[in-house]
């Protein structure tokens, strides 16, 4: 190697050492991102358990509701029909208790 060419190899040398700094700074970016993902994965898993539990609930839950519904109204009809009932008989007490007073 002649005098002349020595500082072109260090120049090289020097552009491999800074590449060669820039790949391992490149992978050990790339081991940390894949590492971070890791949580993050687990955390979506989680969450989707979460949903999918969450939507049966729902789903019981909107169940039950229509059959609290359906009762409610049957409930209503039954009470309506107890107080037609029952102002029949009182009406019925009333003008019978009219009708006596009367004669």
């Amino acid at each position: 190697m002649t005098s002349d060419e020595a500082p072109l190899l260090d120049q090289a040398l020097q552009r491999l050492s800074a590449a060669l700094d820039r790949l391992e700074l490149a992978a050990i970016a790339r081991l940390d991102a894949e590492q971070g993902l890791e949580p993050l994965e687990t955390e979506l898993a989680i969450m989707r358990d979460d949903r999918s539990r969450l939507a049966v609930e729902l789903d019981g839950a909107l169940a039950r509701n229509a059959s609290l519904e359906q009762a409610t109204r049957e409930m209503s009809q039954r009470v309506g029909r107890a107080i037609g009932s029952i102002e029949a008989v009182l009406g019925g007490v009333s003008n019978g208790e009219a009708e006596g007073r009367a004669t």
